[in-house]
């Protein structure tokens, strides 16, 4: 009689329990040489509970009958070799139950996979790790079902739960890869759609149940689980992205309409947002949206930076495909998409990142290091070359399975220095023993390398608010490798000058020309974002002195600065129409505020001004270039007068005017490059936008008659908090060519 090798008692409880940390080696088909046996028998095991009879059914329909080992066990043997088979488990007083068996599936991840994984350098990752369904080959064919995979290291057992198993994984263990970490199993027959966790047993012995870090779709919260996910979009952008890959964006025109996209007009999702959005974008004329962040995240108070699925769009507004489908009609539209991007900190929901195979993996494990104090969370363990790999593909996903133009790093500054918002003795220096985080820069300046390689067009955009040298400086030199960098101090000292009332801003003159000191240290974007409307900030109109009049006109003047400012722009969704309430996610702007002629009258410039913007390359063509800026009178404070020139690469200048006092100027004579016809394309004093309609009559002659340092002037009437762009029209032949 033959005897086959026995599987000892314990590994047979193991693995009815669902902790053994390989339950393909009992469970499935495997060849084993039987004493007493010439040839190699097969040998079928499966787990099937409380059953009275179990068979496994060959393709010819004939049924090996397995007999019962211990703890749901069941063992038969087949001398046709390895087949594609199913299980039939038969129970009293029910009828038989017909199954495929997930253990008789090979891996689905290859030894190269596996070996990029524990390099910590697989770009893709998201297309080996968490769920996906797919045809998957067995003995003879290919079955359709659901590939899983995990990075858990520190995990004794992993299981898969879901509704497609009543939330109980001893059916579904998954089998330990080796010393990569990973956990894997390929489940036959699950189909996109059904809802699963994976749980896992750490190393004290107890079961964490967690939501999969790579997870591509999720339920809506506050419901937590994964969903299995399935695109089947068909990108209609070609022309776009082929467009974008031969575009540098960070010397073309960058003006960007920033939006927390649940409160733009509450009630739309992806799909239904797409046409309204659009049109109004058109309207406006931007180049750029950017959405905050739409990775999924528990929280709808933290307008998404406390993010818990970095690979997963967030569920309150649609399926994955419905914001492919917004972002495909933009670019069709020819707008560009930003989103923001938080790879400093995560939350600390117990079914999410969080302490994850049971103790500290995706965080540091010392919280002087691994907890960011301010904010409740923890922080990526950056020095980790999974969790490095973890966020690099990240930062790829977006930008090629969204086809995203650019990415808004957030709190840049919080990664960059260890001591960030820390007190002595709360912080651990660096191998050196300074506050630099080392890791923290190798990973940005990874993320920002690779991008860039991968996505030739996208543009990588820094919030760092401090004084960091070389934010935009290429990796090879030592810089972080952003293209951009958000100008914090323009955006802080402008608004502190604005906020002044103009009877008083001569003895603060230098608030308003400082950034020009600066302007070209990195490529900078001048953001009034959504942290500027805020937490008892107040609207960007309410920052504004004087009554309502005086309120909309400073702010025209401002925006007139803020667009003809070296650099790009950004401003925050209801500040184009002068939104007086501050902003709250809970409810959507104020649209009857546009129903008001000197609202509507902002608005309308703000149109104007992106439409002037990217008509005329001197306003952007040369932002990263000092050559593209020269300062006409910085120095007129008792005037409250700011006055510069930009330039494009072929010498055309526009001349930028802005008078901040409370009373018109006239008569003001003004140096300017070239003698001769200079049009007035913009007044921020007109009627059309709600301002008095003090100006120049559309032009302004300039004599060969030097003033200022400029080999030619003018005599201008400058209307009260106002801005004036001037361009030339025509050289006077008497000129004197500036250079």
């Amino acid at each position: 009689m033959a005897e086959f090798p026995k599987v000892p008692a314990e590994v047979l409880a193991a693995v009815a329990a669902g902790s053994y940390y390989n339950p393909h080696a009992v469970l499935g088909q495997h060849l084993v040489d039987a004493a007493g046996v010439t040839d190699p028998v097969t040998v079928i095991r499966s787990l099937r509970p409380l059953a009275s009879e179990v068979f496994a059914i060959l393709p010819t329909g004939a049924h090996v009958e397995l007999s019962h080992l211990s703890d749901g066990i069941w063992e038969g043997h087949s001398t046709l070799g390895m087949q594609d088979y199913q299980i039939e488990a038969r129970y009293e007083g029910g009828p038989p139950w017909v199954s495929d068996d997930p253990y008789r599936y090979s891996p689905t991840l290859g030894e190269l996979d596996l070996h990029l994984i524990g390099e910590g350098r697989h770009e893709r990752l998201w297309d080996v790790l968490g769920a996906h369904h797919r045809e998957h080959a067995g003995a003879d064919a290919t079955t359709a079902g659901t590939s899983f995979a995990v990075w858990a290291p520190h995990a004794r057992a992993v299981r898969v739960i879901g509704d497609f198993n009543g939330w109980h994984g001893n059916g579904h263990a998954m089998r330990n890869m080796g010393s990569t970490g990973v956990w894997e199993l390929f489940v036959p027959g699950l189909a996109p759609g059904s809802n699963y966790k994976f749980e896992l047993l750490s190393q004290s012995g107890d079961w964490v149940r967690k939501a999969d870090p790579m997870a591509r779709y999720t339920e809506v919260p506050p419901l937590t689980a994964s969903v299995i996910g399935e695109t089947s979009y068909e990108w209609a952008d070609a022309a776009w992205m082929q467009r974008r890959a031969a575009t540098d964006p960070h010397n073309a025109p960058m003006s960007i309409y920033e939006m927390h996209l649940g409160s733009w007009r509450p009630g739309l999702g992806y799909r239904d947002v797409a046409d309204q959005l659009i049109g109004y974008l058109q309207e406006l004329a931007y180049t750029h949206v950017e959405f905050m962040p739409l990775a999924e995240h528990p929280f709808g108070g933290s307008w998404g930076y406390q993010v818990t699925g970095y690979f997963a769009p967030t569920s309150r507004f649609g399926h994955p495909d419905d914001l492919r489908y917004l972002i495909d009609r933009l670019h069709q539209a020819g707008i560009g998409v930003i989103m923001d991007w938080v790879p400093g900190h995560f939350p600390k929901d117990d079914w999410a990142l969080a302490r994850f195979d049971g103790q500290a993996l995706y965080e540091h494990p010392d919280p002087r290091r691994g907890e960011q104090m301010d904010w409740g969370t923890y922080v990526f363990d950056f020095g980790q070359p999974q969790v490095r790999n973890f966020l690099v593909a990240n930062a790829l996903y977006w930008l090629e399975e969204f086809h995203i133009d650019g990415l808004r790093v957030d709190a840049v500054a919080s990664m960059l220095y260890l001591d960030y918002s820390r007190e002595d003795g709360q912080w651990l220096p660096n191998q050196y023993g300074g506050r630099e985080n080392l890791e923290a820069i190798s990973l940005l300046q990874e993320v920002t390398a690779t991008s860039y390689k991968r996505n030739p067009g996208t543009v990588m955009i820094a919030e760092e608010s401090t004084s960091w040298g070389g934010v935009t400086a290429q990796t090879s030199g030592g810089g972080l490798g952003f293209g951009l960098k958000w100008n914090m101090g323009w955006m802080h000292d402008s608004l502190q000058y604005m906020q002044v009332d103009p009877m008083y801003r001569s003895h603060h003159h230098n608030d308003i020309t400082f950034s020009f000191v600066y302007a070209f240290s990195e490529n900078f974007l001048l953001p009034i974002s959504h942290d500027e409307v805020v937490h008892g900030k107040g609207s960007l109109v309410s920052k504004m002195p004087g009554d309502s009049w005086k309120q909309l006109a400073n702010l025209r003047a401002y925006l007139s600065f803020m667009w003809a400012h070296p650099g790009k722009q950004l401003l925050f969704m209801g500040q184009e129409f002068g939104q007086r309430s501050e902003w709250s996610e809970e409810r959507g702007l104020d649209w009857w505020t546009l129903d008001q002629p000197a609202h509507r009258g902002l608005f309308t410039l703000v149109g104007q001004l992106n439409r002037l913007y990217q008509a005329n390359p001197a306003l952007w063509s040369l932002d990263n270039d000092p050559a593209g800026f020269r300062m006409i009178d910085g120095g007129a404070s008792s005037d409250n007068v700011v006055s510069f020139l930009r330039y494009d690469a072929d010498g055309n200048a526009i001349a930028c005017f802005f008078n901040f006092a409370g009373m018109p100027h006239t008569d003001y004579r003004v140096g300017l490059p070239f003698a001769g016809a200079w049009e007035e394309i913009l007044n921020t004093d007109a009627g059309d936008f709600g301002g008095s309609g003090v100006g120049n009559l559309g032009q302004v002659d300039a004599s060969a008659e030097p003033w200022g340092g400029q080999p030619a002037s003018a005599q201008l009437t400058l209307p009260p908090l106002a801005g004036l762009w001037l361009r030339l029209q025509r050289v006077s032949t008497s000129s004197t060519t500036g250079d």
